[in-house]
């Protein structure tokens, strides 16, 4: 048997999934890392950190299941997509990476908004178009763009020193491969990268593997703004591209010298390829600490009112959607925060003990003891600012409705619908720029819980299937290496591998109740826009 290996680099941890040349999951293993916020709306990590737990993850995934060197046809990355590090001349950080997390460069965003509403950019000439539908990426503290701006107006002594502008992707595969490349589905991500110019011929590799040949792809306007030269970039390259493991990392992860490492994409489009959604009806939806949901569509488009985004997958198939910043993190925040200690369900309240750290099972469970709606509480899950749809790194959380007889698990509840309700948003936005949608696959965490899958096919109103293997990103980077390694004909082979586990059908009296609140909350959304600012000066005085 032949083994390829995922390897999923994400915000909080790093997964390496071994799978058979059917498609089928193995084995994995995954190392966590730390998420510094050093001051406020700071969101870091230390790039070697992330750089020794992929490296370790594959050596564990291989060693543990004993497969032999001859056995591993190779290795693909899905990685977490806006991420930014600045290295000096000689390849060394100079900055720590910044996270799609880090909202620092917020009001250099909303400048550039402003400054675009009125048709005008700083030190520029007009533009023809906005940023948006130059890249395919919302102006937001998110992209590494805005980022880039930050530092060059903020930090000029770190930014000046700057040789190399990279991501997480980029200086893994630089340690392991010694090469500077950057596939268009990452580059994409950057908001550096022009929507159209040059984009579909770097899909199917029409374009040579040179930077002289395919800097023309870069967006002139953004890289203007950002104040950085083509000549800082990686080169530019396929999805499907291939390059080759080298000493000392191949001793480290434990395979061979010249093992194919297929550079792969952003774990947001290999979600939607990993549970097979790729169909024009079809949508996937992953929830993790974060969540997204996501579709593929022939050609880039862009959504008029600026709440989605639009990435590279592969020669004419693009994948637009929105991602929220405040998926299952919200649920950590209710049980640390709402519910930290718990008696177990089946206790009899007279019997003493010392109450223990509440867990998610024991937390979902106190949910569902609730009816659908919450009985009238609505939960808006902004903890950490948002991206789709409000694209607003100021949002600010807040319950609505609340009365004397509500509960705690009430509250819990709440901030579960909440959650989807945001997500229900981000769907409809992006059913109205991109088609109807009949049939969601979700994965991720939150895949687990039968409560969760209920809910998300109540509130969506639609079918969801969840797929045997959840680890969507890592099974979507597998079957990029399985198709550029030619094990498997093309990516509509995925379709075939993908294995549906179990099935959800929205239940009709909760979908009635649910299709009553969404329009209060999102009505609510927007009134409560008007005030996050003047809450943030009142915050930060």
């Amino acid at each position: 048997m032949k083994y390829v290996v995922g390897v999923d680099i994400g915000t909080s941890s790093t997964k390496s999934v071994l799978f058979d040349t059917n498609g089928r999951q193995v084995a994995q293993c995954a190392q966590r890392y730390a998420l510094r916020s050093p001051e406020p709306g700071a969101a870091e990590q230390d790039a070697n950190e992330i750089l020794q737990a992929a490296t370790q993850t594959i050596a564990t995934v291989i060693g543990t299941r004993g497969i032999a060197a001859d056995q591993l046809l190779g290795l693909s990355l899905s990685c977490a997509m806006h991420t930014l590090l600045l290295l000096n001349s000689d390849n060394q950080p100079i900055t720590p990476l910044f996270t799609w997390a880090d909202n620092r460069s917020d009001r250099w965003a909303a400048q550039i908004r402003q400054q675009e509403a009125q048709n005008l950019l700083h030190h520029l000439p007009p533009a023809p178009s906005s940023l948006y539908e130059r890249t395919g990426i919302p102006v937001h503290p998110m992209s590494p763009v805005i980022k880039l701006v930050w530092l060059r107006c903020e930090r000029p002594e770190i930014f000046s020193q700057a040789a190399r502008v990279v991501c997480i992707k980029e200086y893994v595969l630089w340690h392991w491969c010694c090469e500077w490349v950057i596939d268009y589905s990452m580059a994409s991500t950057t908001g550096l990268l022009s929507l159209h110019s040059g984009l579909s011929d770097g899909l199917s590799g029409g374009l040579s593997d040179s930077l002289s040949d395919s800097s023309s792809a870069w967006d002139t306007v953004a890289m203007n703004l950002a104040g950085i030269q083509p000549h800082q970039l990686s080169a530019l390259v396929p999805t499907t591209h291939t390059l080759a493991m080298q000493s000392p990392y191949a001793d480290k992860t434990g395979v061979r010298v010249g093992t194919p490492v297929v550079v792969g994409a952003s774990d947001g489009v290999l979600a939607n390829l990993g549970v097979g959604a790729i169909a024009p009806e079809m949508a996937a939806i992953t929830l993790g600490t974060s969540g997204a949901v996501r579709k593929v569509v022939s050609q880039p488009t862009t959504a008029p009112e600026v709440q989605l985004f639009c990435y590279a997958l592969s020669e004419g198939r693009w994948v637009m959607g929105g991602a929220v910043n405040n998926g299952g993190i919200a649920l950590q925040w209710a049980r640390d925060h709402l519910v930290p200690y718990s008696m177990a369900l089946t206790e009899s309240p007279h019997q003493r003990r010392q109450p223990t750290a509440s867990t998610y099972e024991q937390i979902t469970a106190l949910a569902q003891t609730i009816a659908p709606g919450s009985d009238g509480l609505i939960f808006h899950p902004y903890l950490l600012g948002e991206r789709a749809p409000l694209w607003n790194a100021q949002a600010r959380a807040s319950f609505f409705g609340l009365s004397h007889g509500h509960t705690q698990a009430h509250l819990v509840r709440a901030v579960m619908e909440g959650v989807l309700y945001n997500l229900q948003s981000v769907f409809t936005a992006l059913e109205k720029a991109g088609g109807k949608v009949t049939t969601l696959r979700a994965s991720g965490g939150f895949a687990h819980s039968l409560l969760w899958q209920q809910m998300l096919a109540d509130i969506f109103d639609r079918q969801i299937e969840i797929p045997t293997v959840i680890e969507s990103s890592a099974f979507g980077a597998a079957a990029l290496a399985l198709v550029a390694l030619g094990e498997w004909e093309s990516l509509t082979t995925v379709g075939e591998k993908v294995v549906i586990a179990k099935t959800r059908s929205p239940i009709a009296k909760n979908v009635s109740r649910y299709q009553k609140i969404l329009p209060l909350y999102s009505k609510l959304a927007a009134d409560f826009a008007a005030h996050y600012d003047a809450l943030q000066q009142i915050i930060g005085e």
